[in-house]
């Protein structure tokens, strides 16, 4: 904006004097200004990372020259969003667990402690935001399973938001759990996504006395269950 209001400046009070600039003498400060905006250091830095971002930069590096630079960042936002949620997607996921879980730590440099599941209960960890990308990760993990428990507990603590997809996924694997008459237990939602979970019923599907703040809580309440359960 600076850089705008000085040319408009020279062309108002000085445009008489500015014509008289020979075009080499511009030229040459137009040759050292591109340059310098080029930042051909930083462009070749960029060379020292993976494949996908390599791809995004010379994406975007030759559509600003064949085309315009309007039509490169489009592109380019769209390719680095697409690597987005493909890192995301890489990166979240649910893992079955039927021996032992690690206990909540809010202090890093403590080791945490391990907690045993009791018998014929397993936890289904999520792990990341849960979304369109990863719905199908439900059923994966229940591939993993030798055989139905009594009691899953569902661990949410990781979980930093559902989208509208992961709740309908949520709810019918909830569903389709209940129907093989496994009772089932939320554990640890963060407070967002313990609204949004409240607000879209899961609270009344499971029971309310079935959704624990922590592991440790979602595991006893797991051996009250199972006492009950012929």
């Amino acid at each position: 904006m600076i850089h705008a209001i000085v040319l408009l400046l020279i062309l108002l009070f000085f445009g008489k004097y500015a014509r008289l600039i020979p075009m080499s003498c511009l030229v040459g400060i137009l040759v050292i200004v591109a340059y310098n905006m080029s930042e051909w250091r930083s462009f070749k830095g960029l060379f020292r990372n993976g494949r996908n971002e390599i791809a995004v930069l010379l994406t975007t590096f030759f559509l600003t020259v064949i085309n315009d630079l309007t039509l490169a960042i489009q592109f380019g936002l769209l390719l680095a969003v697409l690597l987005f949620l493909k890192r995301v997607i890489d990166t979240s996921g649910v893992e079955v667990l039927n021996m032992a879980v690690v206990e909540e730590s809010s202090d890093r440099d403590q080791p945490a402690n391990r907690l045993q599941v009791p018998r014929n209960v397993e936890v289904f960890e999520i792990n990341g935001p849960f979304f369109f990308g990863i719905a199908n990760k439900f059923e994966e993990a229940e591939e993993q399973v030798a055989r139905l428990p009594k009691v899953r507990i569902i661990r949410l603590y990781r979980v930093p938001f559902f989208d509208a997809t992961g709740m309908n996924n949520l709810k019918s694997f909830i569903c389709k759990s209940k129907s093989k008459g496994i009772t089932i237990i939320l554990s640890g939602p963060v407070k967002s996504v313990a609204d949004n979970l409240e607000k879209n019923g899961f609270f009344d599907l499971v029971g309310a006395g079935n959704v624990c703040a922590y592991i440790n809580a979602a595991l006893q309440r797991a051996e009250v269950l199972l006492a009950k359960k012929p």
